[in-house]
């Protein structure tokens, strides 16, 4: 309903009493009876998908509660809706402007309209996963490496108990020293010798899927990781992806444990180490949801600095933006379960990683947006971007390969981080909340430099193209080029993101 009413360029104070009546028919309808607000059982219930741009009304779930009376109610209020909005649509008020016309605008996509305060790009957004034991890191700009793939799980690194092999990882450690990178450092992959009857997982090292049959053997293993790379590991994530059997089968409960026992372990050997909690994804699944919400409800995020989410498409072929629904949906499910954790987005689904690459033009404008869309993510507590992954050949969207220079769409990446080298965000919207056409976006900065200061603009589309007026002065692309502006001149975005600056 909102959605139309905006589309329909219905002003706020009108879009409120619509959603006033809306609740009073429900409430009417419902014999005054307000609908549950979460499951029975205690735990989350399934989201629905992020409306409007300003917060969407909350929907009504279908289910036996709902009598007869009240769907008559709705549709009535429905028809009533529209028959105004229809009127506003062939009336429209004093000074009101009608929606820029899009093209080929795509699939519907929106997420939440934010104004904070203005804060530092951090380098550590464009984190990048190592699928790679030879210790070499990326030829292009990232700020931070996270360590999964790349033969450092438990089982290769302790191959028997009270044996040790730090080879690959003093080899990695090294490599991202030299390139000035923080390290997070995944734990994971139980050794046969620790679990000898649990599942194995899906890699050739014989790797279990279950924890370890005693707890202090775990204990082991993070006090030799731990100390032997005090100050040289910046962060810890305590399982690759805790909620899914391929990767993890016993239950949250242990789970939660495990997470206990690592934090005391690492925090007394290296006290300035980051805790990342469990890597949870599946969370498109309410499966998913439920077991990331049955962890948190054991108190096992309470252990931890940051938690770990995987952010990411369906299918790689879906905008990056569409990761914004899931990015809220996650965030209704740490609500359910009373928490607000800071968030790092540490990796994708196995899935995503065995589908068609991208064309070289998608694929470069899909890596820059990756990034943006975690920019965007402010407003949900994300703070990092890890993609997935560096030196891998069986993804649909490659940065470099290990020996080969890098891809247009790394390069592309590298450009964007110079355009926010010196940039503080402080808003991101998307359409007409923020009176731009539906399939635009656009985040705000200042860019404070040694010798200028300005404000700027990143825009793009997730489909199409649009044209759109913006107070410019110069326009910066993904290869390096720029243009001038004139400040009355139509700009054309479109999927490739822009860099604008904007006139004082």
């Amino acid at each position: 309903m909102e959605r139309i009413a905006r589309l329909c360029g219905a002003r706020p104070a009108e879009i409120s009493r619509l959603c006033r009546l809306w609740d009073a028919a429900i409430v009417a309808g419902a014999g005054g009876e307000q609908p549950a607000a979460a499951p029975t059982d205690g735990g989350p219930a399934e989201s629905p998908a992020q409306g409007s741009v300003e917060g969407a009304v909350e929907q009504v779930p279908a289910g036996p509660w709902r009598p007869a009376r009240v769907r008559r109610s709705l549709a009535v209020l429905v028809t009533a809706c529209l028959t105004m909005l229809l009127l506003i649509m062939v009336v429209p008020g004093e000074g009101r402007r009608a929606p820029a016309p899009v093209r080929e605008a795509g699939p519907e996509i929106s997420a939440g309209t934010w104004t904070l305060p203005a804060k530092p790009v951090p380098a550590a957004l464009f984190g990048i996963t190592i699928n790679s034991s030879t210790g070499s890191m990326p030829a292009f700009r990232v700020g931070a490496a996270r360590l999964w793939d790349s033969g450092t799980r438990w089982a290769g690194i302790q191959p028997s108990r009270g044996e040790f092999d730090w080879s690959v990882l003093d080899r990695l450690i090294d490599g991202a020293r030299r390139a000035r990178l923080p390290v997070l450092f995944v734990l994971g992959g139980t050794p046969r010798w620790a679990s000898p009857a649990g599942p194995a997982g899906p890699y050739p090292d014989g790797s279990r899927t279950s924890p370890p049959d005693d707890l202090r053997d775990w204990d082991a293993y993070v006090t030799a990781l731990a100390r032997r790379y005090r100050g040289r590991i910046e962060a810890y994530e305590l399982w690759a992806l805790a909620n899914d059997l391929r990767y993890y089968s016993g239950s949250m409960a242990t789970m939660a444990e495990m997470t206990r026992r690592a934090a005391r372990v690492i925090r007394s050997a290296d006290p300035a180490a980051l805790l990342v909690c469990p890597g949870m994804g599946r969370l498109w699944e309410e499966e998913g949801r439920e077991l990331l919400w049955r962890f948190a409800a054991l108190g096992g995020y309470d252990a931890c600095d940051v938690a770990g989410i995987k952010l990411h498409q369906r299918t790689a072929a879906d905008p990056p933006e569409s990761m914004l629904e899931l990015a809220a949906t996650t965030d209704k499910t740490f609500h359910q379960a009373g928490i607000q954790p800071r968030l790092w987005s540490t990796g994708t689904t196995y899935d995503i990683t065995l589908q068609a690459p991208l064309d070289e033009s998608r694929a470069r404008d899909y890596a820059v947006r990756f990034y943006l869309t975690g920019l965007y993510a402010r407003y949900l507590n994300v703070e990092r971007m890890y993609f997935y992954n560096w030196g891998g050949t069986t993804i649909p969207l490659q940065l470099q390969l290990v020996g080969r220079p890098p891809t247009p769409a790394a390069l592309a990446v590298e450009q964007l981080q110079r355009w926010l080298a010196h940039a503080r965000g402080y808003s991101c919207g998307q359409g007409m909340a923020i009176d731009l056409p539906a399939n635009v976006w656009q985040c705000l900065f200042t860019v404070v430099e040694p010798d200028r200061r300005y404000e700027a603009a990143i825009l793009w589309t997730h489909a199409g193209t649009a044209t759109v007026t913006v107070n410019a002065r110069t326009l910066h692309r993904l290869d390096g080029t720029e243009s001038t502006v004139g400040p009355r001149d139509g700009l054309r975005v479109g999927e490739e993101p822009v860099f604008v600056e904007l006139a004082g």
